[in-house]
């Protein structure tokens, strides 16, 4: 059980404060409701330049990372197709320090030439090292189009293209932070050796003068339902060859999110699992064979990825990855497995319960799909699944006319 109380200031930054005594450190976790599916078509890698933009300094603070050193913190940040997270861990006697650094960028980020200029050639040396250079780095680049036709999840969170980052002009991006990043767009989390009265305080003291700002209301083309078969085979300078194969799934908020994570735990986690089990040790045709889920707030991908042995041909591998969704489309999940992965799920939470900074983002990434208090319910969610319902589940997505297959052929050197 994860204990918080929470505040809203006059300006609608939503405010959760979790004291945990036990630890002479603190966080402090600010989520903004913006993502890469934000984004202008023409304009896609925004959000993910923020982040990097975010630690160019404000007009008051013109190096971030510095005051920060000084009093032990330490600070970070990720971006999502949903959302963009920032956080600061330090001692609780000096968390002061992180709220004047994130009031002051929030209120007023320092928007120069200079600071776009090093922050664009940073995404862009990213982009190429990370997505364009490496072995499957642009398989999401690949499959998201073929994936979403309609919803702007068509393109990852570094962008559709380097050329949109290359054309970010100062007044885009200014509009772009204008337009998201204001107390209203905001969750913050208050975590560690605090009181939610000094939390308070300090929040009115740092935040409270910053203006609320425009309220973005998002209004995003949603997804059709796929009734047909996608496919792509691609030749590529990679180590060995490779098998997509992802299908639509619902939302977050969907009751079938909590079956669809069963499935793909049942299916891919740890070496008891059924892919490792069948296809790695057994018939001995893959070297590894994962399965996961986005996770998305809108309509998300279960995915299937597997790296066959130079021996087996592409069309046997695809073959045991169906042999495998068939088996769990047709014949009911065994008690005992189901417990199993069940165990393992609340094992996970309880753990992830401990570690203060994950409770800060888990506490913020909840209010944002609607109640923090939703962290304390995530459990018995899972453990009320049936066999049935995984049954059921499985059914509605694992069809080939739901399928969208990416294969990636090693070129054969000459």
């Amino acid at each position: 059980m994860v204990k918080f109380n929470r505040f809203t200031l006059s300006n609608g930054l939503r405010v959760i404060v979790h004291e945990d005594h036990t630890t002479p450190m603190a966080v402090l976790n600010i989520l903004y409701d913006v993502g890469a599916r934000d984004e202008d078509p023409d304009q896609t890698g925004f959000a993910h330049l923020f982040e990097h933009l975010m630690f160019g300094g404000s007009i008051n603070i013109p190096d971030y990372d510095q005051p920060l050193q000084r009093v032990g913190g330490e600070n970070n940040a990720f971006t999502s197709n949903d959302l963009t997270n920032y956080y600061i861990t330090l001692p609780s006697a000096n968390i002061e320090t992180a709220f004047w650094l994130e009031s002051d960028r929030m209120l007023s980020l320092a928007f120069s030439k200079k600071s776009l200029e090093v922050q664009r050639n940073v995404v862009i040396e990213e982009f190429k090292q990370r997505y364009l250079n490496q072995p499957y780095g642009d398989v999401w680049l690949r499959l998201r189009p073929m994936i979403y036709k309609k919803h702007p999840y068509q393109w990852a969170t570094i962008g559709k293209e380097i050329k949109h980052i290359e054309d970010a002009k100062i007044e885009d991006v200014k509009a772009f932070f204008k337009k998201h990043y204001n107390p209203q767009n905001a969750i913050m989390v208050v975590g560690g050796d605090v009181k939610t009265e000094d939390v308070k305080l300090l929040a009115e003291k740092w935040f409270g003068p910053i203006p609320a700002g425009q309220k973005y209301h998002r209004n995003l083309p949603q997804e059709p339902e796929q009734h047909d078969e996608r496919r792509e085979t691609v030749t590529a300078k990679v180590p060995l060859n490779d098998v997509y194969i992802a299908f639509q799934m619902g939302a977050r908020l969907d009751e079938s999110y909590y079956a669809a994570e069963l499935i793909s735990d049942i299916l891919s986690r740890g070496n008891s699992s059924r892919l490792y089990r069948t296809l790695v040790k057994e018939k001995q045709l893959f070297s590894e064979v994962h399965a996961y889920m986005t996770g998305s707030l809108d309509k998300g991908i279960f995915a299937f990825e597997g790296k066959p042995l130079e021996n087996v041909s592409i069309e046997t591998a695809e073959a045991a990855i169906w042999e495998e969704l068939e088996k769990i489309k047709t014949k009911e999940v065994p008690a005992d497995e189901l417990t199993k992965v069940k165990n393992k799920i609340e094992s996970t939470t309880i753990f992830s319960e401990m570690a203060l900074l994950d409770k800060a983002m888990n506490l913020a990434s909840f209010e944002l799909l609607g109640d923090a208090d939703l962290i304390n319910h995530e459990t018995e969610k899972f453990l009320s699944v049936t066999a049935g319902e995984i049954k059921e589940l499985a059914n509605q997505l694992f069809r080939k006319d739901n399928s969208t297959t990416l294969i990636y052929l090693a070129e054969k050197a000459v």
